[in-house]
């Protein structure tokens, strides 16, 4: 199974597909303790490269190849270009992505480097690297694939269908992390053409909240690398969206960010990346009722380096009984 069984709601055929999609949607019950909420966790960490934008990409590189597409090309914060890589391999096709210098995941990076793709560190934030890619594929036959790319908004609504299959009815309320705003606007297009309008919640790291404070930010700055953006590309099909479901645009600072990152992990067993735990950061400070689903956009392991930087330290122990008894018993 695949989001590809929705190929009927979809605009083009699966010419390229890793299996994407049918990501686990987890019920949370130390979770719902904790918020008096129904509360539940769509883990699309479990697509092929770890985060939600596999939804996008099977959907846009298939369009590029049906259009005769040599090459793809994406500006990234890193799961864009984790993503862009593996589906440009499997399709054949050349891809490149525009990195921020210093500012992607190791586990990102990794991936991007290993599919093949040509990495460029650009000594400039995300929202430069997108403003420059945009002139670039004006300049030549390459298809970009970031989020202003219409087919990447079409796979991505494919998560709200199956939290509406799954559920059997619609949620109240989902929260979600916003960076460059196209997964907010891709849910609730989904919702939409599902003819439900669960309240949408979503949730920006303080250092980068463009649409919290109404203003672009010029250096955006959050643990929470993913959604590191200070000017969204979808800014005006979010704000769209939040209103027109009644929902919320809200700010959680880096410390909320870590300790639901934590609690998810140690409480829930669920490892997601920090921009993830963004959508749990706000549902614990700001509530909800009802039915909740969280969304967590991407895998614990794109960003190992933070994950260590949290978590306790190794136990050192010498190899006879005693020591390992002291050790494990504490």
């Amino acid at each position: 199974m695949s989001l590809w069984r929705y190929r009927d709601r979809l605009p083009v055929e699966p010419l390229v597909t890793l299996g994407e999609g049918d990501t686990p949607l987890i019920p949370a019950p130390r979770l719902s303790a904790r918020t008096g909420a129904e509360v539940w966790l769509k883990f699309e960490g479990a697509n092929p490269t770890g985060s939600f934008k596999d939804r996008g990409m099977t959907v846009a590189v298939s369009a590029a190849i049906r259009e005769g597409a040599e090459a793809i090309i994406c500006a990234s914060t890193g799961n864009t270009a984790a993503s862009a890589a593996a589906y440009a391999a499997r399709a054949g096709l050349r891809g490149a992505v525009i990195v921020p210098e210093g500012k992607i995941a190791t586990g990102k990076l990794a991936q991007a480097l290993m599919h093949g793709a040509r990495v460029v560190a650009l000594r400039g934030n995300f929202d430069e690297a997108l403003r420059l890619v945009r002139q670039l594929v004006d300049r030549h036959p390459i298809s970009l694939v970031n989020s202003v790319n219409e087919f990447r908004i079409e796979g991505q609504k494919t998560a709200a269908f199956e939290v509406c299959d799954g559920l059997v009815d619609p949620p109240d309320a989902l929260c979600i992390p916003v960076g460059n705003a196209g997964n907010i606007t891709s849910w609730h297009k989904g919702f939409g053409e599902y003819g439900v309008a669960p309240q949408l919640h979503g949730f920006q790291a303080e250092g980068a909240a463009p649409l919290v404070h109404g203003a672009p930010v010029a250096q955006p700055e959050t643990v929470a690398s993913a959604i590191r953006i200070g000017n969204p590309a979808r800014w005006e099909e979010a704000m769209g969206a939040i209103t027109s479901s009644r929902g919320l645009i809200r700010a959680v600072s880096d410390a909320e960010i870590l300790d639901a990152y934590r609690v998810l992990a140690s409480e829930e067993g669920v490892f997601c990346e920090p921009a993830s735990a963004a959508s749990v950061a706000g549902l614990l400070k700001y509530g909800a009722e009802g039915r909740v689903v969280c969304v967590l956009t991407g895998h614990g392991l794109k960003d190992p380096t933070t994950a260590l930087d949290q978590a306790r330290s190794v136990i050192p122990c010498e190899p006879d009984l005693g020591s390992v008894e002291e050790a494990v018993m504490g």
